[in-house]
């Protein structure tokens, strides 16, 4: 039966990320949940992924496979150098997604998508799903990353047949900027299994229930800096746990963890996945997103499926998602996070029933099926308007 589904199925080619299967960032979470989906759904995916790039220990098994959960791996050609890679692999990806034969050529990301034009030449359908206005990231302010980034949103605005975005407020900056229609596809999350502390007492002393937890990139817009002097600011015996890839010492890690210094109840436990990852959230307090600048917070989704109490910054695709006002907190203030962290830990009733509520809401609002259903819809669509097209019948 899936054989049948499948010969009916669409090709679809995914460009963009780094390597699938992976957690090393936000997009890569995505693909590997979707596009096995998607398969499942009877549809071919090919992920086209960088040829330098090592996975992590949670997907160690498969390394070198050329498959993973019937969605075909490729590697492309990568220069292996900063600020080249993405860019290399790209249009490497591109180019074979030109002379492939693929319904759809679906890229991840601005930077990515200045390569669009090149299946487009070929007559390729194109979807772009923009994670984020990657140009406002602090790393790339004044350099010419952020100017190609930005020519990239140029060529996806023009070329492109459809852009999905993760939040309204960046739906709204495109048919601001550029009176262009986008389509709305929040990313989804799993319905998470809670897991006892274990690893995480082992290699950090960590307990249930005795310490904040945050998850994120260790880059200046994720607020890491801010968290941790409202953390500083407390009373407290709960431990601050900041999880995040630390072995690329930028100025910023070493910023952050110079703040640190003064005080031994805060740890910085390195990239995380798997079973560790899992131990992180299910025994955390509460969960803290302290970003200025985000796309669709997946660590966000992957807290409150956990059931984790959530304290987050007053960015829109952040407010977007929590539900409860009062745990809000003005971006950038770091006193008025720390009264909120407070809040929490002088109200464990407030936390009980954050807890309660913040599994249903996730599981209801951001389902993964849901999500790839209404883009293979979206597929579909450009399909029939390509055959509408042609007979003469555009809506």
């Amino acid at each position: 039966m899936m054989r049948k589904n499948k010969e009916k199925g669409l090709k679809i080619a995914m460009l963009g990320q780094k390597e699938v299967p992976s957690r090393s960032g936000g997009i890569e979470v995505v693909l590997t949940t979707l596009c096995p989906l998607l398969v499942e759904k009877g549809n071919f995916v090919t992920c086209y992924n960088r040829s330098h790039e090592k996975s992590e220990e949670e997907y160690k098994e498969i390394q070198g496979r050329k498959e993973y959960k019937g969605v075909s791996l490729k590697k492309v050609w990568t220069l292996n150098r900063n600020g080249l890679s993405a860019v290399t692999a790209s249009f490497s990806a591109a180019i074979l997604a030109a002379i492939g034969k693929y319904d759809i050529v679906h890229f991840h990301a601005e930077g990515p998508a200045a390569a669009l034009w090149i299946p487009k030449m070929f007559g390729k359908r194109c979807v772009v799903t923009v994670h984020g206005l990657d140009w406002k990231r602090e790393k790339w302010s004044g350099t010419f990353g952020s100017k190609y980034i930005k020519f990239g949103e140029k060529v996806l605005v023009k070329y492109a047949d459809r852009i999905i975005v993760l939040s309204e407020d960046v739906q709204r900056y495109f048919k601001d900027t550029y009176h262009r229609d986008t389509v709305f596809i929040p990313n989804g999350v799993s319905k998470n299994k809670v897991r006892e502390a274990d690893l995480i007492t082992e290699k950090f002393g960590l307990e249930k229930g005795e310490y904040f937890c945050s998850v994120s990139r260790l880059t200046e817009e994720k607020g890491i800096l801010d968290l941790i002097q409202a953390y500083k600011a407390l009373d407290t015996n709960k431990k601050l746990v900041i999880v995040g890839d630390d072995s690329k010492e930028t100025p910023y890690i070493r910023k952050i963890k110079d703040s640190a210094l003064e005080s031994e109840n805060i740890i910085f436990t390195g990239f995380a996945s798997g079973k560790l990852l899992d131990e992180l959230y299910s025994n955390a307090f509460a969960y803290i997103i302290a970003s200025s600048l985000e796309g669709m917070p997946l660590s966000l989704l992957e807290a409150l499926s956990y059931g984790s109490a959530v304290i987050g910054s007053n960015i829109p695709e952040i407010t977007e998602v929590i539900e409860d006002k009062e745990l809000i907190f003005t971006v950038g203030n770091v006193e008025e996070l720390s009264q909120k962290m407070k809040m929490l830990l002088d109200n464990p009733e407030l936390v009980a029933r954050m807890r309660k509520s913040s599994i249903e809401l996730v599981t209801q609002k951001y389902n993964w099926d849901e999500v790839a259903d209404k883009t293979l819809e979206l597929y579909k669509g450009i399909k029939k308007y390509e055959y509408n097209s042609k007979e003469g019948n555009v809506d």
